[in-house]
Formats: structure tokens, sequence, C-alpha cells
């Protein structure tokens, strides 16, 4: 007993003295990590040498590392900086600056269900960091790459907040199925959509913009963004790599202290260009020019000005993240509110998210990681459409309108429906108070992931995603509004949306230096992706007014007979997919990547459930050989080869099978089954070289590459006998090649500590052909006054896709003022034009710092291309004069236009679409520490959409409006757009 008690009295003491024992074995090692400028770089990377014991600078570059006492040195780096080694042996503090540099063979980038050494990459592939991301008002994460990667051309759907853009990689493979790129968000593949149902859009047409469906993302969240071009790097995507491949990495918690990294931002916005059509004074005088006595009103009004506004932006960020090396997390905030520059438009955006880590098991093998994003979308959405008949959407009539006739009645706020100016011209700003539309979506992804790692080398990953979006669009227009579908009567809708979507992958790395002469980096997985979607909607006419009440508030009271309730469910589409990757490293000069996927999808045919896509690249690092070594020119040379085959599944679910509606007591066949309807399949060749000299002051790459795609999927109507109004998906004869030249420089101009000067460069130069097409189709669908069904784009072999078909125009006759077409009769004598298509894409950037202050440029430009201009063909032609506003060039020409001349579809509209835009530019001050309680603290000043250098006479040259026909894509169509604003931002940011 006494032995017990005495053993419990020395056991406290024993576990000091063993304490104290281990706690001097180990040294504490702190200090800040920083960049040429003075800022704290985040995430440096701290190791011991010659050990595992390492550790990540915060967000400031302040890191704290336990070390063992005989450590002596530090290896310290971080991503676009050049490593460098500290002596620990005699202090415990560690303060340096590391110097920039343009290359990191060392650098991690994601090359698709995992990640590799930038060095051992084969493919095509440019990754674009966060600090390279273009500034301004950027809702969603494809804006904040436009310009920043060869071949990647990205485009505007209009200048709507919230509105959608136009992606493409190496030009367009594909006509009746996705276009668009696959966007993987943290090893999400995301489908593409959006649950946000389109407005109301009786009366202007019958499709509205819709909505960009990344705007879910805040982009204050994305850490990089890599871009997969070739098929070597997209092929582990199988069916859904055609496209290419936008992988977005989010920030991550780093270990230390809890740190709040902060923002916020105030914009004013304005439009960025006015369309030239003539004022009051104009008008009057073109009326007695032309001898005619209506018309004239007596005032002087600018429909343009009136309808659209100062709007303002407000941007608001915070995000908090901290930890330790075993349990990491992040959660951030954000609140955009933008309005937009035409009236009764606006876009609310919420984001809540959240990620984490967890090391678990007392050996710290087990890692689980979750995340969870939320976002809540709000619109209000003006009336705008893509394909607005005579009397015109919102846009339209404001150019249109009679500038010496007022909006409002004399002496009152009440708005003026005069048919004296037209029975079927509509005033703009009754328009505005006549249509109201509200739209909201929802989204929430959820992912959980565990792993587990069997050795250094060997891991295990399970990675589960469940994403839901739900949306709803509430609309009306009045019935006093003199627009012929809903005159005297009114219309209302209600539509709604959701769609689910999970993903189950497992994998099993491998990454290895095997032997002193063999690294290998592997992984085979299986996947398993579900999607289901549904719709419902309710639509009625014949409404009163009631007080303040909207129509969608009362659709009950509609009449009967006119009232429309609809709902369907998109058969789901499963994908099962097995792949698998190698990535061989010998002597760290030649490089071998081979992948394989095989998908098998719900969507094909019985008989060609499954797909398989291969791919094999090559790189040679040239810069490791011994003939290299006493070259001083280049710092790094590798040459590349790869080629491999890619897939494209967009297209309906259930478009294989022989599928049914159901009508009032009837059941109407929709399709003819198609049990041999088989992948879209893209073979691409690629070869490229990547080089930097001058001590890696200047680095590059160009590619060349060579696109084919075969088995092109296209839905076409069913002949006669079968039954009618049915539809049949086949695999066209031909193929659409895209060929081209990709070159991508960067150049440190000026490198010291207090200035610093980078210019960035990148140009594509493409080609694109369709080949072997039995026949033809239309598309480009044209609108408006007196072309009701006419078409400028054909798909045709020998030509480039959507290649314009149109009359051509040889001037106005001197005598007569009408036009002259070859040939005589423009309906039958047609021609082709030219593509709508760039064929070369051109970004420009510029970086300047000298001590705290710095300054970012970018611009962007596509040229060889030409744009239709549906808006001066049909919204301003010489007919107007009298009743509605005209072209301001139209009395400007020297022959005088006869205002009966036909309003005809003619190479008359067809412009160069050539420009050079000034996307954005930034100046800032930072601040560094401020009071012991703000660090870097920097205030910027941006403007966005600054000029843009063009000879098209359009709101803006960036356009893509839809003007598909029976779902053949269209390119290059201006039709009233939203217009693009020019807008000027105030920011502040800081960590506390």
């Amino acid at each position: 007993m006494p032995s017990k008690r005495l053993l419990k009295a020395i056991l406290p003491l024993l576990t000091v003295i063993y304490s104290l024992n281990v706690y001097s074995q180990v040294k504490q090692i702190t200090g800040t990590i920083k960049d040429s400028s003075g800022a704290g770089i985040n995430r440096a990377s701290v190791v011991v040498k010659g050990t595992n014991s390492g550790t990540t600078t915060n967000e400031q570059g302040n890191f704290r590392l336990a070390a063992p006492e005989s450590a002596r040195t530090l290896t310290i780096s971080a991503v676009g900086y050049t490593s460098q080694e500290v002596d620990i042996s005699t202090s415990n503090t560690v303060n340096i600056i590391l110097t920039e540099s343009t290359v990191d063979l060392g650098e991690i980038v994601v090359v698709g269900y995992g990640t590799a050494r930038k060095r051992d990459v084969t493919g095509s592939v440019q990754s674009v960091k966060a600090k390279d991301f273009n500034r301004g008002v950027i809702v969603s994460p494809d804006q904040a790459i436009q310009g920043k990667a060869a071949g990647v051309m990205v485009i505007s759907s209009s200048g709507q907040p919230g509105a959608p853009t136009t992606v493409r990689i190496r030009g367009n493979a594909s006509i009746r199925s996705g276009q668009q790129p696959l966007y993987v968000l943290d090893g999400v593949p995301l489908s593409g959509s959006s649950a946000r149902p389109n407005a109301i859009s009786n009366g202007i047409g019958t499709s509205t913009p819709g909505t960009n469906p990344l705007n879910f993302i805040n982009p204050n969240d994305i850490a990089s963004m890599e871009i997969l071009k070739d098929a070597s790097a997209t092929a582990i995507y199988g069916s859904r790599g055609a496209n290419g491949v936008i992988y977005i990495t989010t920030k991550k918690g780093q270990s230390g202290n809890p740190v709040v990294d902060a923002g916020a931002s105030f914009g004013v916005s304005r439009i960025m260009r006015q369309l030239e059509v003539l004022d009051g004074n104009e008008y009057r005088a073109t009326l007695q020019k032309y001898g005619l006595t209506g018309g004239n009103f007596g005032g002087d009004y600018d429909a343009m000005d009136e309808i659209t506004r100062t709007a303002y932006t407000q941007n608001y960020n915070a995000a908090v993240g901290g930890g330790s090396e075993n349990a990491r997390y992040r959660i951030s905030f954000s609140y955009l509110n933008q309005q937009g520059i035409v009236k009764e438009s606006e876009f609310k955006k919420y984001t809540a998210n959240l990620n984490s880590s967890f090391k678990l098991l007392n050996s710290k093998k087990m890692n689980v990681d979750f995340s969870l994003f939320t976002t809540g979308t709000n619109e209000q959405l003006p009336p705008i459409s893509n394909d607005a008949g005579f009397e015109g959407s919102l846009i339209g009539q404001a150019l249109q309108w009679n500038p010496t006739h007022a909006f409002y009645k004399p002496g009152t706020d009440s708005v003026w429906i005069d048919p004296a100016v037209g029975a079927t011209t509509v005033n703009p700003v009754a328009m505005l108070q006549a249509y109201d539309a509200r739209s909201n979506e929802n989204i929430i992804l959820a992912t959980v992931s565990p792993s587990y790692k069997f050795t250094d080398f060997l891991e295990y990953k399970l990675q589960y995603s469940l994403t839901r979006r739900t949306g709803k669009s509430r609309g009306e227009l009045k019935r006093w509004i003199n627009i012929e579908a809903v005159k005297d009567r009114g219309a209302a809708a209600i539509f709604s949306a959701e769609e689910t979507a999970q993903q189950i992958t497992n994998t099993l790395s491998f990454n290895r230096k095997v032997t002193d002469n063999f690294n290998l980096n592997a992984v085979v997985g299986h996947e398993y992706l579900k999607y289901e979607s549904n719709n419902s909607g309710l639509s009625g006419f014949d409404f009163i007014d009631v007080g303040d009440l909207r129509y969608y508030d009362f659709m009950q009271y509609s009449t009967q007979g006119n009232r429309q309730i609809y709902s369907f469910t998109t058969p789901t589409t499963e994908l099962q997919s097995f792949f698998g990757r190698a990535i061989m490293n010998f002597f760290d000069k030649y490089l071998v990547t081979a992948t394989l996927r095989a998908d098998g999808s719900t969507k094909f045919g019985e008989n060609e459930k499954y797909g398989y896509f291969p791919s094999l690249a090559f790189a040679w690092n040239l810069s490791n050989e011994d003939f290299m070594k006493g070259v001083d020119v280049f710092t790094n040379l590798k040459v590349r080869i790869g080629w491999g085959k890619t897939g494209n599944q967009e297209f309906p679910s259930g478009a294989s099978l022989r599928r049914y509606g159901l009508g009032q007591q009837s059941i109407t066949q929709l399709n003819i089954e198609n049990p041999e309807l088989k992948w879209e399949t893209s073979t691409t060749t690629n070869g490229g070289i990547d080089f930097s000299f001058m001590n890696d002051r200047v680095t590059g790459s160009i590619d060349y590459f060579y696109k084919k795609t075969t088995d092109v999927l296209f839905e076409q109507n069913v002949p006669q006998p079968g039954p009618a109004g049915t539809k049949y998906w086949i695999n066209l004869p031909g193929n659409i090649v895209n060929k081209g030249v990709e070159v991508s420089l960067f150049g440190g101009i000026i490198r010291s500590r207090d200035i610093n000067w980078n210019i960035g460069v990148n140009a594509s130069f493409i080609k694109n052909e369709l080949k072997g097409l039995l026949g033809y189709y239309e598309t480009g669908g044209l609108h408006g006054q007196g072309i009701s069904g006419a078409t400028a784009q054909r798909l045709v072999s020998g030509q480039p896709l959507n290649v314009y078909y149109l009359a051509n125009y040889e001037g106005l006759d001197k005598a007569t003022g009408q036009a002259i077409y070859t040939g005589g009769d423009p309906s039958i004598n047609r021609f082709y034009k030219g593509s709508p298509f760039p064929k070369t894409l051109l970004g420009l950037s510029t970086d300047f710092s000298y001590k705290n202050f710095s300054a970012v440029i970018n611009m962007n430009g596509n040229f060889g291309h030409y744009i239709y201009n549906n808006t001066a063909n049909t919204v301003l032609p010489i007919g107007n004069l009298g009743t509605r506003n005209i072209a301001k060039t139209l009395i400007e020409s020297d022959v005088q236009e006869d205002p009966s001349n036909p309003i005809t579809p003619s190479s008359r509209y067809l412009e160069k679409g050539n420009y050079l835009k000034m996307a954005n530019a930034t100046i800032s001050y930072s601040f560094g520490n401020f009071r012991n309680t703000f660090r870097n603290l920097t205030v910027s000043l941006t403007g966005q959409n600054l000029f843009v250098l063009t000879d098209f006479t359009g709101f803006d040259p960036e356009v893509n409006t839809d003007k598909s026909v029976g779902g053949i894509p269209s390119l290059g169509i201006e039709y009233t757009p939203y217009p693009t604003a020019r807008t000027f931002l105030i920011g502040v940011s800081m960590s506390l």
C-alpha cells in the first residue's frame, strides 16, 4: 500500500518531467512570408528540410511550426514564387520575401480525379489563379476568365444582370447537343442547367433571356480554375469532355488562428453604347425632306434615356477560416445587389458556404472533407425577348418610339396609349409599367468525401454529392397595354422547376517514386451519376384590374377556357463509368499519360449503351537533357504530343426511346425510338511546346490542335407516312472539324523590390468547317416586322458551322431608291457570306506595382467574323418614317432610300464583328496593417467595359442572342438585346 501511494504521488511529477523533456526536444518557429510588394503570401509551404514536418501560411503569410530541436533549415515554397531555404540554427523567427517566378514546375495542377505536378502534365491545361481573374461585377466564374486563356471564347448573351454567357473551347464541335464545356466544382460535375424557369413572355415573343447556371458560385470563394482543352486532358471525363472541361477549385481553410477576410464594393453603371437614331428635330426635318405631313407631335423625347438609368451595385463578402493540421474549416458569406441599367431589372444573390477537413484515427490516415454551398437568387426581369415580332420588346419599342411624341399625357403622370402614334406602336414607358416578372432560384450542393491513406502513396477516396435546385417565376402583362395578344384581356403565369443530381465516385490513387528514375501517378475509379428534373406551370388570360394586386395572385379568376395547366417529368438520366489514368515520368525527362474511360448512359440506344474514350500523350523535357545543361537560354523546354477521344451526351434524356405525351383524353407519340443511337465522338490530336527563358522572366506555350467530331447527334422531323409531328434522333453522316494554333506568352518586364511590371498575351487562330453533311439545315431565325419565318444561317457541307446564307446587297438604285440584289429576286438568289465564329481570339493583360500602389488592365477581342444586325434590319428601317423612328445612318446616305423599299434579309445588315474591348482596369493601394486591427487593408477603383474599339454599329459586338430554329443553335445575331453596362466600382478589402 505505501508503495502505491508513493507511486500516485510521484506519477504527476514524472509526467511533468517527461513533458518538459519532450518539449525541450522541439522549438517553436514563427514567421511571416511576403511577396515583393509587402503582401503576405497565403498557403506558402514551410517544411523542415529532410523531414515531413511542416505547415502552411495563413492569409496574411504568418505561420507557426513546432520543429525538432536539431532542425537547421526550412524550405519555403509557394505557387508562382522561387523556393527558398532559410537557416534556423540561430533564430526561431523567420521573416522573408519570396521572389515571384513566372513558372513553377513543382506547382500542383488539377487534371481530373486527382492532381499532378505541372512538370508531369502532357496535355493542354491552362490554370488561371484568383489573383489573375477579371475585376468588376463578376456574377459567375466564366466571366472571371474571359480573355485569360488561349482558345477559350467567352461572350455575353445579354447585358442583363445574371444573364448566361456563351463559352466555347477550341471552337464549336456540335450542332444539336450541348456546346458548353463541362464545369466541375471541387470534383462535382455540374449539370449545366438552371432550375429558374423563363418568365412570362405573352405578347413579347416566346423566348426571354435565361440565367447563368453558374450564378450560384461565389467568385470570391474560387482559388483557381483549370481549363482542360485537349483530349489527353479531358478523356478522363469521357462522354462529357468533348467541349472541354473547366475545373473550379474553391478556397479551403488553413491551419492557424481564425482569420477573417472581408470586402465590400459599391458601383454605378450606365449604358456603354447608344444606337444612333433621330432626335425630335432630326425627325421633323426628315419628315419634311420626304414630304410627309403626319407623324410630328411637336416634342423632343429620348426613349432609351427614359427606360434606362444610373444603376447601383453593392457587394459584400466575408470569410473566416482556421483550425489545426487535423481539423480545418472555412465559412464564407456574400450578398450582391445589382441593379440593371434598364429600369425594373435587378439581380440579387445570397451565398453561404462551408468547407471543412478532418484527419481521423490515431494514425491520421483517414481524412473526411465536407462542403456545403447554399445560394439564393432573386431577379426582377424586364420585358425583353429574343424573338419578338412587329410589336417588339422593350428595347425595340424604345428605339422605334417617335421622338416627337410624349410618354405621358399632358400635365399627368399617366402613360399615353395613343392610337395616333400607331395602333401597334407600344409606348416603352407604358410597357415597363404593364409588365411585371420576378423569379427566384435556390441551390444546395452538399459533398462529403472520406478517404483513407493505406500508405504515403496509396489512397482510397469516396465522394458523394447531392445538388438540389428549385426555381419559380411569376409574371403578368396588364390588360390595358396595346399589345394584340393581351389587349383588353391581360395575361399572367406561374412556372416552377426542380432539379436533383447525385454523384457517387470511388477512386484509388497511387503516386510514388518507384525507382530513382521512374515516378508513377495513377488513378482508377468508378462513378455513378443520376439526374432528375420536373417542371410545372399555370397560365391564364382575361383578368380584371383590382387595385395593386398582381394577376398571378388570383390565377383562379382567369377565364377557364383560356387557362392552361401543365406538368412534366424529364426521363431520369443515369451514367455509370469506369476509368483509369497513368502518368509516368522516366528520368524526369520522358513523360507518358494514358487514359481510358468507359461510359454507360441511359440516353443512348439499347445497342449502344457504352462508349469507350481512350487517350495517349507523350512529353519530352528537353531542358533536363544533358546536352541542354550548357545552354543558358532556356530554363524550361518541354515538347508535348497527344491523341484522344471524348464524347458528348448533352441532349434530351429519352431521345433514343419511343416517348408519348398526354393530351386532353388523348395520347400522342412524340418521337420514334432509335436503338442504334450512339455517342457523338470528338477525336483530337494536339502538339505543343512549353518554354521559359531569361531565368523564367519570359514563359509561354504554343499549341496546334486538330479536332474532328463524328456521329453528330441530330433531331429531325419524321417524314410521311410516319406519325405527324413526331421527331427522330439520328447520328448524322459527315463531321465537324476545328483546327488551329494557340499562343500564350507572359513576361516579367521589371522585377525589383519596389517595382514590378508584367505583361501577358494569348492569341488563338481557329478554323471551323462542316464536312460530309447530306443536304442542309436552316437556322439563325430573324424576327421583327416584315420578315416572319426568315433565317440568316445554314448548316451545309464545305462551309463553317452556321455560315451566313443571305441575299447579296449591292446598294440603292439612285433613281428609284430601291435596293439592288445580285441576281434579282433576293428570296431566290442567296449566297454564302462568311462565318459568325471568330478566326482570332485575343487576350491582353498587364499589371504594374510600385511599393503599395498597383494597377491591373485586362483587354479581350475577337476578329475575323461577322455579326448580323437584325435590329437595323427590322427595328429601324426607312419604312418606319411617319410612325416610328429610324436609324440615323439612313438619312446620312448619299442616296435617298424610298420608304417603300421592302424589309429584306441581306448582306446589307451583315457587319464585321472585329472588336477589342477594355474589359476592366483596376488601381489599388494597400495600407498594410492598420492600427493593429486591420491587416492588408486595400482600397481599389475598378472600371468595367470602359470602351470598345469596333466598326459594328449595334450596342455591343460581344453578342450572342439566342436565334435558334427548331433547336439548332445560332451564333452572332444581334436583335434588340439588353444593352451592355459601363461600371465603376470602389472596393475595400481587409483581414482581421
